[in-house]
């Protein structure tokens, strides 16, 4: 099979490396994909919202597969453009149509949803400028924190949490007035804050059956003991100890099974990944959010820890055949820690010299932020620039592994966090 990948950073990378490994692929393909993708596939220069230039690459080099990365294709409607060309109609695609896609495209969309399928969810009300004063009133009289969340696709940034009234008040006005994430922040979501402990758990789906994929916890936050602002993700491990058998089959019944049953139900073929934001609190499972493609940096622990051909299962979703598809994971532990430039989530230089990353033997590295001068060098092209995941017969061995890993590689002004499943190692003793 041809196979392109759409994407660019370690999520992308992790599935070319793990599809690449399949004996049914012929040729890899990744757009725009980096530096670590081009030493396993080839990249290609489009935009992954490029709709009619990915077609006609896709017609032109026979591609036979499509794996959509980010999220920004899948609610631009890129399986709806495949589906109404007669010459890509054909072609296997992973991921949902825009109506699946909403989501995550339109938080209002997706609480309503879960509303409507009596998925365990914070309670929540969605204001928008025309409502503004009823808004103001119901965070002034809600309990703190308080969580407020910009409807649309805001690259990750579009949520905040209120510790005070005060606070709540000045950032619903900011959202709505100010359009302080331009239009995804033209409708508001304000939600209860839920405690406990947050887990992710990954889903793929044909439209009417189901893998559950390894469950992982990610870690947001920019510093040390999860403090600073929140970035795109800074590490990643799976499993999780506190996904016991018996919450995860709570998560199954009270979760998976009525979000593909719903999505069934309201005519949506979904065929790709669901990605569930969980809470557990105090053993029972709430939906924080959902996304319709693969997280990162979960992907990297995530597929570390398939031993099936992934390509079989990628397969599968596209044509409805999931349920034949054989499916193993790995009992080890994969511990991923993210390696930024330094002043990532804001500002940050790029084109800073990588070095060691060839050095590394204990772990994968994932390219993210990368790319290749012309004299073959490897130099910074982002905020979160590689992933570095270790696997393990114990939490301890993985991170040793993966922290092993990041030791051997530097440049200017990198940064990562070094307590990474560290809090897990807690909860284990």
């Amino acid at each position: 099979m041809n196979i392109l990948v759409l994407g660019s950073g370690g999520r992308e990378h992790a599935f070319a490396w793990k599809i690449s490994q399949s004996p049914r692929c012929n040729k890899m393909f990744v757009a725009p994909g980096n530096a670590g993708t081009a030493t396993i596939a080839e990249n290609v220069n489009i935009k992954v919202t490029d709709f009619k230039t990915i077609g006609e690459f896709v017609i032109t080099n026979q591609i036979n597969l499509v794996v959509v990365g980010p999220e920004d294709p899948l609610v631009n409607g890129i399986r709806d453009y495949f589906e109404k060309n007669s010459q890509l109609k054909n072609v296997l695609l992973v991921g949902p149509g825009a109506a699946g896609a909403q989501l995550e495209g339109s938080k209002d969309f997706s609480k309503d949803f879960m509303n409507r399928h009596g998925i365990p969810t914070a309670k929540s009300k969605t204001f928008t400028i025309d409502t503004l004063e009823e808004g103001l009133n119901y965070v002034s009289s809600h309990p703190t924190p308080i969580v407020l969340k910009a409807d649309g696709l805001a690259a990750g940034k579009g949520v905040i949490i209120s510790e005070t009234a005060e606070h709540a008040r000045e950032t619903l006005k900011e959202m709505l007035v100010d359009a302080k994430f331009g239009e995804a922040s033209s409708r508001v979501v304000v939600e209860q804050f839920l405690k406990g402990i947050e887990l992710s758990v990954f889903v793929l789906s044909d439209g009417t059956n189901y893998k559950i994929l390894p469950e992982a916890k990610d870690y947001k936050r920019i510093g040390e003991q999860d403090t600073g602002l929140n970035t795109g993700g800074m590490g990643a491990i799976s499993p999780v100890p506190f996904a016991t058998p018996s919450f995860l089959a709570k998560v199954e019944e009270k979760v998976i099974k009525p979000s593909i049953n719903g999505l069934k139900k309201e005519g949506i073929d979904y065929k790709g990944f669901l990605f569930i934001g969980l809470m557990n609190m105090e053993g029972e499972p709430f939906v924080i959010e959902y996304n319709v493609r693969m997280g990162d940096p979960e992907t990297q622990s995530v597929l570390s820890r398939i031993d099936s051909d992934l390509l079989e299962i990628l397969e599968g979703s596209a044509n409805g055949t999931l349920n034949e598809k054989t499916f193993s994971v790995s009992p080890q532990t994969a511990t991923t820690v993210v390696m930024v430039a330094g002043g990532y989530p804001e500002a940050y230089e790029k084109s800073k010299e990588i070095t060691g990353i060839e050095s590394v033997n204990e772990a994968s590295v994932f390219h993210a932020g990368t790319q290749l001068n012309p004299f073959g060098q490897t130099l910074t092209n982002g905020g979160r620039v590689l992933a570095v995941t270790g696997m393990g017969e114990s939490v301890e061995k993985a991170l040793e592994n993966a922290y092993n890993g990041v030791k051997k590689i530097s440049w200017q002004d990198e940064y990562h966090r070094t307590d990474i499943g560290q809090d897990i190692l807690k909860l284990l003793k």
